[in-house]
């Protein structure tokens, strides 16, 4: 492979300040809830958000959406860049539902590492696994947080045991449990030999107090309980002389987790939890281009664009391009190559994200994330870069398997109806296709859940003014038909199928499932029906 040159000392400094990671979790793991808590401790906020709120209290921060703050879920992925420990943090808090699994995909491209957040009580759960799988394939280092220790749990020796045997990977405990539920009273930190004494506040909402105390403290029994310190110690006992020692560099491949338990709901654990991330997560590392390695600190900048998200701003129909920088450094009006469109364009509207907020940014560096106004250049894939060539891999695109008319209930609103549905295809999680003749007048559309569909009609009320109707069809797999016109004439259907074009003008066929699909493949020998999605080794 191919290196792109040699870094400079002061921007190699910088670059190692920077911690760029997603967190990961099944839906009501706590994700939300701990990214709340981590900028709580950083200083970022005041007061934490919570998911489930009451009238007194307000939304979680990286739920900046009308739609998630109703449901209590996160549909898209949020940025919020903050410092903390000398180190800049860009957090890329993601979807936990599987219908949204798109926008989490893309955005685990984008990260170096990843925090993955489990119930206590429930372990490994199949959402989980699944993001687990694609932090694999491309070899994200995992921290692991256990949360919800203030309410019945797994015995922590049976967690650990589960996360190596369902996730094939090394799992270190860094911390101990005392107790769980009623009876959790903190965790003994296992690095510094530790008590860090757990004590609820009202709501979670500010930082709780830590006793610090020894393990082998005489006044430990009293505080704790004979029982607790008992069990406590004969815990610690076992782990150290059976239990998996961290690895730094097992870590860094993969194939071990740090393990940390705690509650984030009641803030307990989050702040050693943040300071370790300073520690063990890496900083930007190296990215592959095909045959070239980029370097984060080559002085040459590269980024790519991961994610498009429109109407951040309510007052305005704007759109958001994000992208991580990758190499070098980014600034403010600076001109880059735009390999897709075959030209070069300015970058002159840049904002360092908050969630829904945003300020102006003039400068940053590799591991960074920059939104970038958006007024129809950029897609999700767009690779940019200043000088050397770069070509980063395509983002992943998955297979639709629900399909509809969308129907636009006001015909006076054509307009806004098609600018809306323009908008918020560009953003990936819902593909549009169209008749391959004037025959049938609405769209179609298509995606890899079906909530995708309700978060659409939604947006399209709330942000455009367009009711819509949504008709479900009855296909479930699509192909795109590559032949000659006169062979596609001549290609012998299914009872029930349906042909249509993509917003490339390319022929595509739907089908009910799988077996049909394949049986029209078998009965069209002259004809090639591909998968519509980008080829992608992660499949969700």
């Amino acid at each position: 492979m191919t290196k792109i040159s040699q870094p400079s000392s002061s921007l190699a400094e910088q670059v190692a300040r920077r911690r760029t990671f997603a967190i990961i979790s099944h839906p009501d793991a706590g994700k939300t809830t701990l990214t709340e808590k981590l900028l709580l401790y950083s200083g970022s906020v005041h007061l934490a958000g919570a998911v489930r709120s009451r009238k007194d209290q307000r939304h979680a921060t990286s739920d900046w959406m009308a739609i998630e703050q109703e449901r209590g879920i996160s549909i898209t992925s949020t940025v919020l860049q903050f410092n903390y420990g000398g180190c800049l943090f860009n957090l890329l808090d993601t979807p936990g539902h599987e219908d949204f699994s798109e926008d989490t995909y893309r955005t685990l491209v984008a990260v170096d590492s990843a925090v993955m957040v489990l119930d206590a009580a429930k372990g490994i759960e199949p959402q989980t696994r699944k993001l687990f799988d694609a932090c694999r394939l491309r070899q994200i280092p995992i921290l692991t947080f256990i949360n919800k220790l203030d309410h019945p749990a797994q015995h922590p020796l049976e967690l650990l045991d589960e996360i190596e045997t369902t996730l094939n990977i090394d799992a270190a405990p860094m911390n101990w449990p005392i107790g769980d539920g009623p009876t959790f009273q903190g965790v003994y930190q296992l690095s510094d030999a530790r008590v860090l004494q757990f004590e609820r506040t009202e709501h979670g909402q500010h930082r709780a107090p830590v006793t610090v105390r020894d393990l082998e403290d005489p006044t430990l029994d009293e505080l704790l309980g004979e029982e607790a310190c008992a069990q406590l110690r004969e815990d610690v006992e076992l782990i150290s002389g059976a239990g998996v020692s961290f690895d730094q560099d097992a870590f860094l491949a993969g194939r071990l987790t740090p393990v940390f338990f705690g509650s984030a709901l009641n803030n307990f654990g989050v702040e050693p939890f943040l300071d370790a991330l300073i520690k063990l997560a890496p900083p930007p590392r190296p990215r592959e281009a095909g045959e070239k390695r980029v370097d984060p600190c080559n002085n040459d900048f590269s980024g790519f664009v991961f994610k498009i998200q429109a109407n951040m701003n309510p007052k305005h129909r704007d759109s958001i391009a994000f992208i991580r920088v990758c190499s070098g450094r980014f600034t403010k009006d600076m001109t880059v190559n735009h390999p897709r469109l075959q030209r070069k364009v300015r970058l002159a509207r840049s904002f360092r994200l908050f969630a829904q907020d945003r300020e102006t940014v003039d400068e940053a560096l590799a591991g960074d994330v920059v939104g970038l106004s958006n007024p129809g250049l950029f897609a999700i894939g767009d690779t940019l870069y200043d000088s050397e060539p770069v070509t980063f891999d395509p983002m992943p695109q998955f297979e639709p398997e629900h399909f509809a008319l969308l129907r636009n209930l006001d015909t006076a609103k054509y307009k806004q109806f098609h600018k809306g549905l323009d908008q918020l295809v560009k953003e990936g999680a819902i593909q549009r296709f169209d008749a391959l003749d004037a025959s049938q007048l609405y769209p179609v559309i298509g995606a890899v859940g079906r909530l995708q569909f309700e978060v659409l009609q939604t947006r399209l009320q709330t942000e455009y003014n367009v009711d819509v109707a949504i008709d479900p069809l009855p296909y479930t797999v699509a192909r795109r038909v590559v032949c000659a016109p006169d062979a596609f004439a001549r290609i012998k259907w299914p009872m029930e199928h349906m042909s249509i074009k993509d917003q490339s003008e390319h022929p595509i066929a739907l089908f009910a499932s799988e077996w049909p699909a394949a049986r029209c493949a078998e009965n069209n020998p002259e004809v090639e029906f591909r998968p519509i999605g980008i080829a992608s080794s992660i499949t969700p």
